[in-house]
């Protein structure tokens, strides 16, 4: 069975948020470049080693972060960036993880929304392992969790306005402009529909 895709599955979820399905292909084709899984089979991630150092002190555990703001920085710190290559993602998520398991997989986003999974909860997933089992299991999984993102976030005006500021904002925060998030949304959209 196909972890892909299928235009049918687009359209239910648009239809079920209200939107032209050309909205959220739009959205995903920025978030991931219109795929949600690597060559390997496994989801497409982003480890953010900022993200790692806020869930070690939300998960109560600062002495982690502490010995990992020394020992790893490229794996908790207080700034942003040293992503390195895409292909390197899970290996970094999986150093992080021998530090702090959930810590570092809520410090991940996650799929073709690049959902972070830390949003778990609020989503309404039973479990972090459950939320990261939907990431493994298939596109349309990816999907699912992306539009209840868009919805508990209350972004579903805002695609249906084609409001590509509003949007980026609420999806991406509040330096969605640094990386033209709104400017590449607008295109994407135009290209589809």
């Amino acid at each position: 069975m196909s972890k892909k895709l299928i235009p049918s599955q687009i359209e239910d979820q648009a239809k079920k948020l209200g939107v032209e399905s050309a909205v959220l292909r739009a959205v995903i084709e920025v978030e991931c470049k219109g795929s949600g899984f690597n060559a390997d089979g496994t989801p497409v991630i982003l480890f953010e080693r900022h993200v790692m150092r806020q869930r070690l002190i939300a998960n109560g555990h600062v002495m982690i972060a502490d010995q990992m703001m020394i020992k790893r920085p490229d794996l908790c710190s207080k700034k942003a960036g040293g992503y390195g290559l895409y292909s390197a993602q899970h290996g970094r998520l999986n150093a992080a993880a021998q530090y702090h398991r959930a810590s570092a997989l809520e410090s991940a986003s996650w799929g073709i929304g690049q959902v972070m999974g830390y949003h778990w909860k609020v989503l309404g997933y039973e479990s972090l392992q459950a939320f990261v089992n939907a990431m493994y299991k298939n596109e349309a999984s990816q999907l699912e969790a992306m539009c209840r993102y868009i919805k508990v976030n209350g972004l579903v005006n805002a695609l249906k306005n084609k409001d590509w500021k509003s949007f980026a904002r609420g999806y991406n925060g509040v330096e969605y402009a640094k990386n033209s998030y709104n400017i590449k949304l607008a295109n994407a959209y135009k290209k589809l529909s």
